[in-house]
């Protein structure tokens, strides 16, 4: 993990209502004041990154001078104005009340992996386990209406993952991000990335998920936290899916998705980009096919996912699968036959195991019950499952 970075406030032009403004909690305070007024701006996030050494020297300096700097003048009557500090000083009331912690760009605690890519936010609005944002981490991303077979192949790899220790990290919206949500929680832990605040949690139904994830992994957001998840901010999130990760899975996506904004993010972050292959004839294979075919891992298991990350990441997930390399739950002979008539792969609806067996349909079900009750199967949407291992 790198050093904490530690900026010095310049001396000329300095003020005294900045003297009292070193301490720890009130340095928190000014990042967070930063980073309402420039969260929902690039161009200024962008400037004052290029034109100060630190962004929170421009607490140091007068209007005419950040105007100097290239700060617009509305930006600049902001900095100086005593209604930004309140502001800051009454959301971080706020954020102890809710119990959340806010991770600013010099904490030793910032994720590393983050603090990489080229424009990091400059405070992390944190609620949940943040030791988990900087654990070992793989996202999983898709189309927001997955097929049955997206959603499970979601859920499903997600599991693996997050059962050989992985972090994974997605977006929280419906679909295939939160069967990947669902999944990794059956196994480990798993970090939500917003694209509103930790106040307004997009989409309403998703409030369940949200509070399991809090206890199991992380719900993070850059933006304030009564920010509405409005169009723009959903690229912005994006970037930090893939800055958190080191690599990113993407499945389902038709040819516009927003995945495939993620995937194009995560290629300028030099992060491994891989795809779960579809059916030729669905309009959500059409995104994944695209990336496959433009160089992107092509992902069936979680070992190929394994394969694409660092030595020794990739070294620590086989090992660890290799000692928990588990025995098969005993079965009994009905529950081997429907088993064995099960894919890894592809869903079978249980008519057709009714068709292929001498079962009636109440007795499968039963017999798919208890199968996933050991652990063995997936039940997807329709009645459809899929074998586990």
């Amino acid at each position: 993990m790198r050093k904490a970075i530690f900026f010095r406030f310049t001396g000329a032009g300095s003020r005294s209502r900045s003297d009292h403004r070193t301490a720890e909690g009130d340095r928190r305070t000014l990042w967070l004041a930063l980073n309402l007024l420039a969260a929902d701006d690039g161009k200024l996030s962008r400037r004052l990154r290029k034109n100060f050494s630190s962004p929170l020297d421009v607490f140091c300096l007068p209007a005419d001078e950040l105007r100097a700097r290239g700060l617009d003048g509305e930006a600049a009557r902001g900095i100086v104005s005593p209604k930004l500090m309140k502001q800051a000083e009454r959301e971080m009331e706020r954020m102890e009340n809710y119990g959340y912690e806010l991770l600013t760009l010099e904490d030793e605690a910032y994720p590393a992996q983050l603090r990489e890519i080229y424009d990091p936010p400059f405070v992390l609005y944190c609620a949940g386990q943040t030791e988990a944002l900087r654990e070992p981490a793989v996202a999983v991303v898709g189309t927001r209406n997955p097929s049955p077979y997206g959603k499970t192949m979601a859920e499903k790899l997600a599991a693996d993952l997050a059962g050989r220790g992985l972090v994974v990290i997605s977006g929280l919206a419906r679909g295939i991000d939160s069967a990947a949500h669902w999944g990794a929680l059956e196994k480990g832990k798993t970090v939500a990335v917003l694209g509103s605040g930790l106040a307004r949690i997009y989409p309403r139904e998703n409030r369940r998920l949200f509070e399991r994830i809090m206890e199991n992994g992380a719900v993070v957001s850059e933006f304030p936290l009564d920010a509405e998840p409005l169009s723009h901010h959903f690229p912005q999130r994006n970037r930090l899916i893939s800055g958190l990760s080191l690599g990113l899975v993407v499945v389902e996506a038709a040819e516009r998705s927003g995945s495939l904004i993620s995937a194009r993010l995560a290629l300028e972050q030099d992060r491994e980009v891989m795809a779960v292959p579809g059916s030729v004839a669905s309009l959500l294979s059409r995104g994944v096919h695209r990336l496959i075919k433009e160089g992107a891992k092509l992902v069936e298991t979680w070992e190929d996912v394994a394969e694409e990350l660092p030595s020794a990441v990739r070294e620590g997930l086989l090992d660890r699968a290799g000692e928990s390399g588990r025995r098969a739950p005993d079965l009994s002979p009905e529950e081997q036959d429907v088993y064995n008539r099960l894919d890894t792969e592809s869903l079978t609806h249980v008519d057709e195991l009714v068709e292929r067996t001498e079962y009636t349909v109440s007795e499968i079900l039963a017999i798919l019950l208890n199968l996933e009750l050991k652990g063995l199967v997936f039940q997807s949407p329709g009645k459809y499952y899929l074998r586990r291992m």
